[in-house]
């Protein structure tokens, strides 16, 4: 097999059976360099079979709007064309997978069923309770992380440093390219003429439409392909000195790609080592792109509790609990946070620009959610209220790289104690002048100003 086996896991054990292999997408919602559908028409091949892919739609998912369900549904739509041009036919079910697919496989008469790599708890749900429903052999392929998840390391790894170690060493053998996806000889459609109506499946969503979409990036592969052409050619360069400036552009702006899976990062990681760019800004990219990402979809898949305070590791909960009763100088209600409207006027620019953008810069997003804590009565309300408007807003929104973010800033996850001090006990700590002496505050507070922002999204 040209697909290294540590990405595939077997959700069922049977013999294959004659008929179409079906690829059950989620998270990697892209033709080119997806592992899990190479490894579908790779089977497929061999047993000289069909091969279709299907797309389970549920109704409603962990608070997400009509921003990331219309981000994801222009993506698949463009998405269903480009793999009609590979003999590849693609279905939509409208329902919870657990519900759905079995009778899509028994009415195609499927002969093996194939999925790709999710940690967050309710995809994980939806394939155990599919595994048990049906009797074809059922694999989920890694085709997120670059070294698999559940390949790379069996527990919750500490830090940083305990699962790079463990990745390097991995890295020459998984960071290869990608064979091709061919035209697959065997075609067999079993609805010819079957069409989508996009805008009737947009329109029954179970969701808040009050938050609008976003006009300023593009959905789906082709615009992946552009912001990446755009990164590499014009900010890859300055990623090292500028990333953490919030005053600057300095970000690769690729994360609402990532997450939906319209780019490989496993791509993304080989133009960068080709990339005629300064080492420095190569090597903090391959940290983030690899180690950090791979870190938290390690602390989803082993931590049953990544959002919730039982999940923080022993010393933060206990330093935590320790300054529970601490007097807190402001106290905002979620509503109040939601709108921006707190006496910290870097804080507020930092929540409108996510309402208005769907994306927050990296460096205040720890801020924005150490404030919460420091804010709020207790850390559970912090990592509540935190999750809720992470997920309301951002289209990276229900992601590890969200939890765990939020974990780090509020509960020290992968991090360290540091100084006692009051409410954040030894939780790493940030504030107003910290970042003053860091970064042009005035100008990020200018450039996302409460009265700008807020008209757009009309809140």
């Amino acid at each position: 097999m040209s697909i290294h086996k540590g990405r595939v896991f077997s959700l069922k054990e049977a013999e294959p059976a004659s008929g179409p292999v079906i690829y059950w997408m989620q998270r990697d919602q892209r033709v080119t360099d997806n592992w899990a559908l190479l490894y579908a028409q790779e089977r497929a091949l061999e047993m000289q079979e069909p091969l279709i892919v299907v797309f389970c739609l549920v109704p409603r998912f962990i608070g997400a709007t009509i921003r990331q369900y219309g981000f994801m549904i222009k993506g698949l739509s463009t998405m269903s064309k480009k793999l009609a041009r590979y003999n590849i036919p693609f279905r939509f079910l409208d329902g919870l997978p657990q519900d759905v697919l079995p009778r899509f496989l028994l009415e195609n008469g499927a002969g093996m069923l194939v999925t790709d790599f999710n940690p967050l708890r309710m995809p994980m749900d939806w394939r155990f309770r599919l595994a048990d429903r049906v009797d074809i052999p059922f694999y989920e392929v890694d085709a997120h992380n670059i070294v698999p998840c559940r390949y790379v390391s069996d527990k919750p790894e500490y830090a940083a440093f305990t699962l790079r170690k463990k990745i390097e060493n991995l890295l020459p053998e998984f960071l290869t390219n990608f064979p091709l996806l061919v035209k697959h000889p065997y075609y067999d459609d079993p609805e010819p003429g079957y069409k989508i109506d996009w805008p009737k499946i947009t329109r029954t969503l179970q969701i808040d439409f009050s938050v609008p979409e976003v006009d300023w990036l593009t959905p789906g592969e082709a615009g992946a392909c552009s912001a990446l052409a755009d990164f590499l050619g014009e900010r890859l360069t300055n990623y090292e000195p500028q990333r953490n400036f919030p005053d600057k552009n300095g970000q690769s702006g690729l994360s609402p790609y990532l997450h939906f899976g319209q780019l490989s990062a496993q791509r993304l990681a080989l133009w960068i080592q080709e990339a005629d760019d300064s080492a420095e800004s190569k090597k903090a990219l391959m940290e983030e792109l690899i180690v950090r990402r791979e870190l938290a979809d390690n602390f989803c898949l082993y931590n049953p509790y990544y959002e919730k305070f039982n999940g923080f590791q022993p010393w933060a909960q206990k330093t935590l609990n320790d300054h529970r009763d601490d007097v807190r100088e402001y106290i905002y209600t979620q509503e109040q946070l939601e709108e921006g409207r707190t006496h910290d006027p870097l804080w507020n620019a930092a929540q409108h620009e996510m309402v208005a953008t769907g994306k927050m810069h990296g460096f205040m997003r720890m801020y924005w959610a150490k404030k919460i804590l420091e804010w709020t009565q207790s850390p559970e309300e912090a990592m509540e209220i935190a999750i809720y408007l992470n997920d309301r807003y951002e289209l990276d929104g229900r992601d590890p790289n969200g939890y765990a973010g939020i974990a780090w800033s509020i509960g020290g996850t992968h991090d360290r104690p540091w100084g006692e001090r009051k409410i954040f006990g030894m939780i790493r700590y940030m504030n107003f002048q910290g970042c003053k002496r860091k970064f042009d505050v005035e100008t990020y507070i200018k450039r996302n100003s409460a009265v700008d922002l807020f008209t757009k999204v009309e809140l």
